[in-house]
């Protein structure tokens, strides 16, 4: 009797159909994703057992790092109809140099170019005379010269006298936010915050809290590190 010969099949599994659903989930998260941005100081900041966050819009962020010096980071509104943070950076760069040129007549003029590359900036903090300077640098080149030679000028203020160049960028800070309606959010604490290092001595954020309460800002956020409260 002759053998039943069983017909082969293919042991071949056509991948094509999950080769694309890989792409189109690696597509999605890509563009949705929020991705960390550089500092250009590393700061570890003191624990606290506050479990209150820290909102991730509509913030003034000024981070101190351990030599003293001062950055600052701004993010605007998600909501598309508010402000946003692109054209926020805009308008504060376009008040703050203003008035710095208004004393400074010899400064040079902001291109449209220099605030268009300043509205994609996460971290800035370079004194005034320097910031077209800084901008105008590769991008490559642009956390060293903060580390090196940034810091916003601050000081203690003066309650009559000029305000300083970190007192400037306070001042536009509010008076856009306040133009756009978000002047609550920014008085009423929740839009400013402070990030400093562990072991920076106190004078440092005394300073900082000192200048920002000149400008009337006198509720913020100190931002911790979360631990667990010891009974």
């Amino acid at each position: 009797m002759g053998k039943v010969k069983i017909k082969k099949q293919s042991t071949i599994i056509d991948m094509t159909a999950m080769s694309d659903v890989t792409v189109l989930l690696l597509t999605f998260f890509m563009l949705t994703s929020t991705f960390l941005q550089k500092e250009p100081v590393q700061v570890i900041t003191p624990p606290s057992v506050s479990e209150e966050k820290v909102p991730d819009e509509k913030l003034v962020q000024v981070l101190i790092a351990p030599n003293g010096k001062v950055y600052m980071n701004l993010t605007g509104a998600k909501d598309s109809t508010q402000l946003s943070t692109e054209t926020f950076r805009t308008e504060v760069l376009s008040q703050a140099y203003n008035t710095y040129r208004e004393t400074h007549p010899s400064a040079p003029k902001l291109t449209a170019q220099a605030a268009k590359e300043f509205s994609k900036l996460n971290t800035f903090g370079v004194p005034m005379k320097e910031l077209t300077k800084w901008i105008a640098l590769p991008l490559e080149k642009r956390d060293a010269f903060l580390k090196d030679e940034g810091g916003i000028p601050i000081q203690l203020s003066v309650k009559d006298g000029p305000r300083n160049e970190f007192q400037t960028w306070l001042a536009a800070i509010k008076s856009v936010m306040q133009e756009h309606g978000l002047g609550r959010d920014l008085i009423g604490g929740r839009g400013v915050a402070i990030k400093a290092e562990q072991s920076s001595p106190y004078s440092l954020v005394q300073v900082v809290m000192d200048n920002l309460q000149t400008e009337k800002l006198n509720k913020f956020t100190l931002m911790t590190s979360l631990k667990v409260e010891e009974e």
